[in-house]
């Protein structure tokens, strides 16, 4: 049985919706920053998910091909995430000015892939694809202490989440610590095109820090 992160690692991924505290540890994901509206039909987000897909898929494949990844198994491949901000706003982001938004899209890669065997996939893709993958890095991110959430239904809705996740940050003693590293975190559960609006599954998280 492939081994599945959501379901080995329930508090990352799964969590009830209601506001929680977790401790991230240190990950590191396939990324691809970018500008703007995502909901643009030309988007840079839209193009960021394409290219981070064809390298995952690459390495998950590699196997089977003559690159071999030291401790490889079978792994189902984690969701799509996001780190998102507006410059300025150290509140979250502001949902009426997307056009705004400035984000890093992320995939989580097993512990065991190298920067050595994401170089390798990155080279393998452009080869076999004839595409440019510049803009697709290695990240590697801790996290921290967090206040987390599941959101389920649209997108545009998410604030009434985040009220209730930074009501209960602030009873447990602690604050938002939304900085210029230190992003607004979502975990996308659901794929739109397959689910209705109302029953999209998000992983919501902020940073936070012990109130002083």
């Amino acid at each position: 049985m492939a081994f599945d992160y959501k379901k080995e690692y329930k508090e990352f991924y799964m969590p009830k919706n209601k506001p929680s505290i977790v401790e991230v540890p240190k990950m590191n994901y396939i990324a691809v920053r970018g500008k703007g509206n995502p909901n643009d039909e030309n988007s840079e987000y839209k193009d960021s998910i394409g290219l981070l897909y064809a390298i995952v898929f690459t390495i998950k494949m590699s196997y089977k091909g003559t690159h071999k990844i030291d401790g490889y198994f079978e792994y189902v491949v984690p969701p799509l995430e996001g780190f998102w901000w507006q410059e300025g706003n150290k509140n979250g982001i502001d949902y009426k000015h997307k056009d705004k938004f400035n984000f890093i899209s992320i995939i989580r890669l097993p512990d065991f892939v190298t920067k050595e065997d994401f170089d390798w996939a990155i080279g393998e893709a452009t080869n076999k694809k004839k595409q440019d993958f510049s803009k697709v890095e290695f990240l590697s991110y801790n996290e921290g202490i967090c206040v987390q959430c599941m959101h389920i239904g649209s997108y545009d809705n998410e604030p009434e989440t985040i009220n209730l996740m930074h009501e209960y940050m602030i009873e447990n003693g602690y604050e938002l610590d939304i900085t210029g590293s230190r992003f607004h975190h979502e975990i996308y559960l659901s794929d739109p095109r397959r689910c209705d609006v109302s029953k999209l599954k998000t992983l919501i998280r902020h940073p936070i820090i012990k109130s002083k």
